[in-house]
């Protein structure tokens, strides 16, 4: 923090991966103590606010353009709240001022509860420093001490520091090393030496400060750990001369530190899990509305009522709305200001136009083809997409079947919303043989990724009667097929995918009951079902 308050410019600032908590609380008392003054913001802040612009509210009483700075340009310090979910844009621009170098110290406090939910790549490589709070306990929390007289010599000194371009070049040796390949961190590595050791009122920096410059702004950056090389069993080497030993003298201002201590000092901060991370955000995906699902915006949909709102760019003024709110206070207004023309609109009475998206909903059925009532099974669930085909216009659904028997299953039904196609490709389904559930499960989770990617939000329907006898692998095999469809099960709850469970055993099978449990869907035992029935039951559920 005090290397922050030194060169906030040039370091950026830092992320604070962390819970609300005490220690959280003490770190960002002291940002306000060393950074005065620091203003709290949420990734939902308003661009005029945080960038300036167009002060509404004063133009419309002046009657001419009036703008106003942002609190990025009159605030020394920013925080950050709930980082990880900073949209892409506010990041971008954030970074542009970062870029500048005259932007604030910024604090990010990343508050992800799963590694994949971090501070957006592009934000988190303009901050030098990164530190997990996590674990850290209270009464492990140092006491600070009032720093300020050293921070402002530290600040006098910056301009006059000396940093050798040998220290430079063995930092991006290191960097390369550790398998970092943005430009900024030896940069940052650099910066962070300096400011070290000026607040140690050197005019130079020591092996020491390049030690732990690079082990604060390079450990969280680090893509690849080296292994520690082996030890050599080599002799001794001989003393060195007494003016080699003054001439490599550390306060003479030469660096003598290798490379090799280098490298332990930034791995000594590495954390164990930081690989897992790595994975996690290269795994990380967007996810869209998906079908069915409601989506509150102001550019596009269903409108709804108008709200009160501010003019930041990001919404559309509801005019009609935003007259009709100022109508009744027109006469007090004009009393108030009879010299001033034309209607008086204050900022109290924008109103904003807010819609509501629905997008298309796929609805998966993956139906058990097997055994002697296949037949039957297949007929009644024939009726039920027919009959909830003919709703699918008025809910904009698309409706898929999969049939599962013998050792695979098969895609009967790609998604569609056409009557006559369902008809066509309904005429003769296959029945009997074994029941592979687990390859039915599969079968619909592929079918569902492919549907996000088309927009669309997958909801299974899936009807059998539990009794899965067909492993993965195709094997007959009770304990392994009922093991492999409780792990896809737990795959398709993990992707999001909502599901009905429909048992149509004669009796309400206990395990069918768990593998709804394990989807956390809807479990409806219907035995001797009809396409009526199956078709009221999933509205139902769907509702």
């Amino acid at each position: 923090m005090s290397l922050l308050a030194v060169d906030p410019g040039g370091l950026g600032g830092i992320t604070i991966r962390s819970r609300a908590g005490p220690v959280r609380e003490h770190c960002l008392d002291l940002v306000g103590r060393l950074a005065q003054p620091a203003q709290r913001i949420s990734p939902t802040v308003p661009d005029d606010a945080l960038f300036g612009g167009l002060d509404v509210a004063a133009t419309l009483s002046a009657g001419s353009p009036v703008y106003r700075q942002g609190l990025i340009e009159t605030t020394r310090s920013l925080v950050l709240a709930m980082a990880e979910r900073t949209t892409p844009r506010l990041a971008a621009r954030i970074a542009m001022r970062l870029d500048e170098g005259q932007g604030p110290c910024l604090v990010a406090l990343d508050e992800g509860a799963e590694p994949d939910e971090a501070l957006p790549a592009s934000l988190a490589e303009r901050l030098a420093f990164a530190i997990d709070l996590s674990d850290v306990a209270w009464r492990s929390v140092p006491v600070w001490s009032d720093e300020s007289q050293r921070i402002e010599a530290a600040r006098d000194r910056l301009s006059s520091m000396r940093f050798g371009d040998d220290a430079y070049r063995a930092l991006g040796v290191l960097c390369l090393t550790l398998g970092i390949d943005s430009a900024r961190a030896p940069m940052f590595a650099k910066r962070a030496a300096v400011a070290l050791a000026a607040l140690d009122g050197r005019d130079c920096v020591v092996d020491q400060d390049i030690e732990t410059a690079a082990a604060l702004t390079l450990a969280h950056r680090a893509t690849h750990v080296p292994a520690p090389e082996e030890p050599e069993q080599d002799e001794q080497p001989p003393e060195p001369p007494q003016d080699q030993a003054e001439q490599d003298d550390p306060d003479q201002g030469e660096l003598t530190i290798p490379d090799e201590l280098l490298l332990e000092a930034v791995r000594a901060l590495i954390p164990d899990d930081l690989l897992a991370r790595l994975s996690a955000a290269r795994a990380r995906a967007v996810r869209g509305s998906g079908a069915g699902a409601r989506v509150r915006g102001n550019r596009r949909g269903r409108p709804l009522p108008s709200r009160p709102g501010r003019v930041d760019g990001g919404a559309r003024v509801d005019l009609v709305a935003t007259l009709r709110a100022a109508a009744p206070w027109q006469t007090i207004r004009k009393m108030a200001q009879p010299d001033r023309a034309g209607i008086h609109v204050r900022m109290s009475d924008i109103r904003v136009k807010r819609y509501e998206d629905r997008s298309d909903r796929l609805l998966v059925f993956a139906v058990d083809a097997s055994g002697s009532s296949a037949i039957a099974r297949l007929a009644e669930a024939k009726g039920a997409v027919e009959l909830l085909l003919g709703q699918a216009y008025a809910r904009r659904d698309h409706v898929a079947l999969i049939a599962f028997r013998g050792d695979k299953a098969e895609l009967l039904l790609s998604p569609t919303r056409s009557l006559v196609r369902t008809k066509k490709q309904l005429a003769a389904l296959p029945g009997g043989g074994g029941t592979p559930l687990a390859a039915g499960l599969q079968a619909a989770m592929e079918l569902a990724d492919h549907a996000r990617r088309r927009g669309l939000t997958p909801t299974m329907a899936l009807l059998t009667d539990g009794r899965a006898n067909i492993a993965l692998n195709g094997e007959a095999n009770r304990a392994a097929a009922a093991e492999d469809a409780q792990r896809v099960a737990r795959s398709l709850r993990m992707g999001g995918m909502d599901s009905i469970v429909i048992d149509t055993g004669n009796r309400p099978e206990k395990q069918l009951r768990t593998l709804s449990e394990i989807l956390d869907g809807t479990y409806l035992p219907l035995p001797r079902a009809n396409a009526e029935r199956l078709s009221e039951a999933v509205s139902a559920a769907l509702e």
